[in-house]
């Protein structure tokens, strides 16, 4: 019977090589083809159970096979089974290490001895000397590459990596309400934070505001004039940094968090145009919003 590899080393080789050839020649962009199309997971496992079907045949066979055999000859079969499974493996190690046989270490022994001590002339181990190569191979590509036709240096990588760092910080500062500040705070209309704003305000605000925003020990939230500025950023300013030092509201950004800041602020903006029980007489400038 044919030498060959253990069946849990040929599946995962073979399986894997095809993965990879799929890797590669799938244009996937970033992602890698296994997750960017789905289609390919269901090809992979369609080769992973054509795999293993093909090695029950084989070991169907082998059975047959073996079946036939004298007794006698089945039993040397399954004494040296596992050698000749292993025959491809060893065959590799020899050719890899290069390794002499005790038996055959006279063909490279010294003529010289340091106190019966003698020496055996190998030769460096095939591995290392390909290493050696490849390394080699690789040093006249670098040199050719960044030294002769003058590709990127790592002063433009490093610029590269830093400006698409950039860009993913600016693209996550987006979406990430908790990274919300006076210069990227926009108005927030979706319903869940309005009513988280309403929450935060009806338990620090109402004090002075009143509940319908008319006012009281503070200014009326409802009229067109504002002391600090109107607008979702002079709010959200004034309400993080406090009002008129020694007579204005004390600054919030210890309390809350941006985005409750944020948030409660947007809800102030719901009192505008409203009637509130007793309004306060409006306090500052009238505040027009820049289209």
């Amino acid at each position: 019977m044919k030498n060959r590899s253990p069946w849990w080393i040929r599946i995962p080789v073979i399986f894997f090589i095809i993965f990879g050839l799929m890797e590669y020649f799938i244009d996937s962009g970033e992602k890698p083809a296994i997750i960017e199309y789905p289609i390919t997971q269901l090809f992979l496992l369609i080769v992973l159970m054509i795999l293993i079907a093909i090695e029950l045949v084989l070991k169907a066979i082998e059975n047959i096979m073996f079946q036939t055999l004298s007794e006698d000859a089945k039993v040397n079969y399954l004494a040296d089974k596992s050698d000749r499974e292993w025959a491809w493996g060893k065959k590799v190690w020899s050719k890899l290490t290069g390794n002499k046989p005790i038996e055959k270490e006279g063909e490279i022994i010294l003529d010289h001895n340091y106190d019966g001590i003698k020496e055996l002339d190998n030769d460096l181990p095939p591995w290392w000397v390909w290493m050696f190569y490849a390394t080699v191979l690789f040093g006249v590509v670098y040199l050719v590459r960044f030294h002769v036709y003058n590709d990127y240096d790592q002063e433009l990588e490093y610029e590269q990596e830093v400006a698409a760092a950039n860009l993913a910080i600016e693209e996550y500062k987006k979406t990430a309400k908790g990274l919300v500040d006076v210069n990227t705070v926009e108005l927030l209309t979706d319903a869940s934070d309005i009513s988280a704003g309403k929450a935060i305000y009806e338990t620090t605000c109402v004090a002075c505001h009143m509940a319908d925003g008319g006012g009281g020990i503070g200014p009326n939230l409802t009229d067109e004039n504002w002391i600090l500025g109107g607008g979702i950023k002079n709010i959200f300013n004034t309400i993080s940094e406090g009002g008129r030092d020694g007579k204005g509201m004390i600054a919030w950004k210890q309390t809350l968090k941006p985005v409750e800041i944020a948030q409660v602020s947007s809800y102030l903006l719901t009192f505008k145009g409203t009637t509130p029980a007793n309004p306060k007489a409006a306090e500052g400038e009238i505040w027009v919003d820049e289209k």
